[in-house]
This record gives structure tokens, C-alpha cells and sequence, in this order.
């Protein structure tokens, strides 16, 4: 796809998104150099700095299920914008957060080996996410457009892969943009977790923001994931 294409892609995740996170998080520095478990988040549209409301209560969540293990906690680093005017620059911003995931989950995989890593994100940082862990680059998506795909090699440190509130494949196809794949390296350690009501994700007709998208942070669904994440570790 050309750019613009990309942008379309970018654009229906943000407007699924925008507004409706409640909460904010900051990046929490990890407890030593090399952490038993690092989580790599990536927050949603609009959220500042940091990993967001929901990244927040997940990791939360986490540590209390991980203890005594040691929680780190990395940031992805993205504007998680919504500029959706200018739809070739906001597509880069998320390509921008696909290419940060992958450049952290590589490092640590290599400095921080035993590291267990759990890969998490919400809304539009689900999107960014769950693209991290694609193992293609469509083929109409510029080469210099998008890093490449993960090593396979890296798989084998990413314990887990948590997604809150993903834009269900209708919501994208709205948008002419395709659902997000996760790649088959990692199918077997996701989950994907939907609130009952979200229309952004459950593949309601007309989907768009409202509040059961705004409620994972306290409708149970953190520790849902956390539960997951820590049975994998």
C-alpha cells in the first residue's frame, strides 16, 4: 500500500482510541539492570508519556501475581498521536512505535537474556503491539517504511503478548485497513482481551469510542492479563 494507505491504517486504530482512556501512567525504572520480567507497553491515543492508565494497573497487576520476581517496565516510545489530519505523518508515528517495541525487545533478548519479557498494549498501542510481532511486511508498505520483522530467535525470551481493546478486523476494514496479525511465533503466548461493550473491539457495526472502552484499568480485565502473563513466566 502507499503511504497514504498505511495512514488509513493508522488512522481508524487512533480514532477507535481517542478520548476514551481514562488514567495516566508513568514509565516505572526497572528495579536492576537485568529484571526477572520486563514489560514492554505501549499506551493509547492521546495518553502522555509513559505506558497509560491501563498499562499501568497491568503492570500493577503483574507484580503482585509475580512476586517475589522483579517487574521492569519499558515505555514504548511513540506519540500515540492524533493528528489524523495529517494521516502521513500520524501513520509514521505508529510505524514509529512498531520499529521502538522491536528495537527494546531485541536488546533485551540480547543484554538481559534470562529477562522474561511480556509485550502489552492498548488500543492503538495494541495495534503497534501486535504489529511488532508480525513476521511479514505487506508487501505494498515501502521497505523504509517499516522496520523489519523480529528475529525469530527473540521469541523465544517473550514470555507473553497481552492486547486490551485491539480493533476488532471490522473496525479496520471500515478503514480499508487490514486486521492486525499476530505473527505465529507468538500466537500461542497472546491474549486478547475485549470488555463486553467495547465496539472498538468486539466487531460491532459502527464501533467507535465509548466507555466500556475506557474501563479495563477497573473492569477486571488487568488482572485478567496479569493472571495470564504471570502463568506463562
Amino acid at each position: 500500500m502507499k503511504m497514504s494507505r498505511v495512514a488509513g491504517i493508522a488512522g481508524a486504530v487512533a480514532l477507535g482510541a481517542c478520548s476514551a482512556v481514562t488514567g495516566l501512567g508513568a514509565p516505572s525504572a526497572a528495579a536492576q539492570p537485568c529484571p526477572d520480567v520486563e514489560v514492554v507497553f505501549a499506551r493509547g491515543t492521546s495518553e502522555p508519556p509513559g505506558v497509560g492508565g491501563v498499562g499501568q494497573a497491568f503492570v500493577d497487576a503483574l507484580r503482585a501475581q509475580a512476586a517475589p520476581r522483579t517487574v521492569g517496565v519499558y515505555a514504548v516510545n511513540y506519540p500515540a498521536a492524533n493528528n489524523f489530519t495529517d494521516r502521513a505523518a500520524f501513520a509514521g508515528t505508529v510505524i514509529d512505535g512498531i520499529r521502538d517495541a522491536s528495537n527494546r525487545l531485541q536488546a533485551m533478548s540480547v543484554n538481559c537474556p534470562n529477562t522474561r519479557l511480556v509485550l502489552g498494549g492498548f488500543s492503538q498501542g495494541a495495534v503497534v503491539s501486535g504489529f511488532t510481532t508480525s513476521d511479514t511486511v505487506p508487501s505494498s508498505v515501502p521497505a523504509a517504511a517499516a522496520p523489519t520483522p523480529l528475529p525469530p530467535k527473540v521469541a523465544e525470551h517473550v514470555a507473553a503478548v497481552v492486547l486490551f481493546g485491539a480493533p476488532s478486523g471490522s473496525f479496520m476494514e471500515k478503514y480499508g485497513a487490514p486486521a492486525v496479525t499476530v505473527g505465529p511465533l507468538y500466537a500461542d503466548r497472546t491474549v486478547e482481551l475485549c470488555a463486553a461493550g467495547d465496539s472498538i473491539c468486539d466487531g460491532a457495526p459502527n464501533g467507535g469510542p465509548n466507555l466500556a472502552h475506557a474501563l479495563y484499568p477497573v473492569n477486571g480485565m488487568v488482572g485478567q492479563g496479569a493472571s495470564y502473563a504471570a502463568g506463562r513466566l
